[in-house]
C-alpha cells in the first residue's frame, strides 16, 4: 500500500498548526494489458481539495533550487532528500530519470530538489556544495554527478575532498566552488530547508509532495517505484484536464 496524503491549507491544525492532513491509501499496479480504469480516489480527493496555505507553499518552495523543467508546467513535484541517503540513491537510480524523460521534457511536470540533511555531517557539506554549485548555475548538474558517485552513508565519500572531485566532473570552476566552500555562506539555507521538512512532518527520507494544477498538495512517502508516479501524474492530468506546458 502506498501511502498518499492530501494537505489542505487551513491553520490551526496538524504540522506545526499550519496544514491539516487527511490520510489515505491506494495501491495501483500496472496491468500486463493496458486497460481504462477509473482515477484514483486520492487524486479525485486532491483535485476537490482547496490549494495549500500560503504557509505551506512557502515551507515547500522558499529557498528551493532552481526548478527542473518548464516554469509553467502544470504539476510540480518537490522531493526532501539527503545526498547520503540509500533510498534517495535508489530513486535517483531507479527513477528520476524515467520521470525526467517522460514527464519533464515533455512539459508536464517541473522537479524541485529541497534538502533534508539528516544522515550525518556530510550530509550539510553536500549540500552546501550543491549551493555552491547553484552559483555556477549548475546545481542540477552537480546533483546528478554526487549521487552518481553515492557509496554508502556516512562511509566518507562525501567529505569535501571527494565532493570538490564531484563539482569538477559536473563542469564548475573548482577554484571558485573551493571558495565559496570554505566560506561557509550557505550553510544557513541548507539548515532553513531542514526546519521546513520537519515543520511538514517529514521524518525520513525521500519525502516527496505533489503539488496539483489546483495548489492542493499530495504527499508521498519513501522511494516509491516509477509506476506510483505515474500514475498519480497521469491521473493528475486526467482529473484536472490541464495541458503540458509548450516547451520554449
Amino acid at each position: 500500500m502506498v501511502s498518499r496524503t492530501v494537505l489542505y491549507g487551513a491553520a490551526g491544525a496538524a504540522a506545526a498548526g499550519i496544514i491539516a492532513a487527511l490520510a489515505l491509501t491506494s495501491g495501483w499496479q500496472e496491468p500486463e494489458v493496458p486497460v481504462q480504469r477509473d482515477p484514483d480516489p486520492s487524486i479525485v480527493q486532491l483535485m476537490e481539495a482547496p490549494a495549500a496555505s500560503p504557509q505551506v507553499t512557502s515551507m515547500l518552495l522558499g529557498g528551493a533550487y532552481p526548478a527542473l523543467g518548464h516554469e509553467d508546467a502544470p504539476i510540480t513535484l518537490v522531493e526532501f532528500g539527503d545526498y547520503q541517503c540509500h533510498f534517495c540513491h535508489q530513486f535517483f537510480e531507479n527513477t528520476e530519470e524515467r520521470i525526467v524523460s517522460n514527464y519533464v521534457e515533455t512539459g508536464v511536470v517541473k522537479m524541485v530538489f529541497r534538502d533534508f540533511t539528516i544522515i550525518g555531517p556530510d550530509s550539510i557539506t553536500a549540500a552546501h556544495g550543491a549551493r555552491c554549485a547553484e552559483e555556477q548555475g549548475l546545481f542540477w548538474e552537480y546533483h546528478d554527478a554526487v549521487y552518481a558517485n553515492w557509496d554508502g552513508e556516512n562511509t566518507g565519500w562525501a567529505s569535501l575532498d571527494g565532493l570538490r572531485q564531484y563539482a569538477g566532473e559536473a563542469g564548475a570552476d573548482v577554484g571558485t566552488w573551493n571558495g565559496c566552500m570554505l566560506t561557509g555562506a550557505h550553510h544557513n539555507k541548507a539548515t532553513a530547508s531542514s526546519q521546513a521538512a520537519r515543520d511538514l512532518g517529514i521524518g525520513g527520507t525521500p519525502a516527496f509532495f505533489v503539488i496539483a494544477p489546483n495548489g492542493a498538495v499530495l504527499r508521498i512517502s519513501g522511494a516509491q517505484p516509477y509506476d506510483v508516479f505515474q500514475s498519480v501524474f497521469d491521473d493528475i492530468m486526467a482529473v484536472s484536464g490541464a495541458q503540458p506546458a509548450v516547451a520554449p
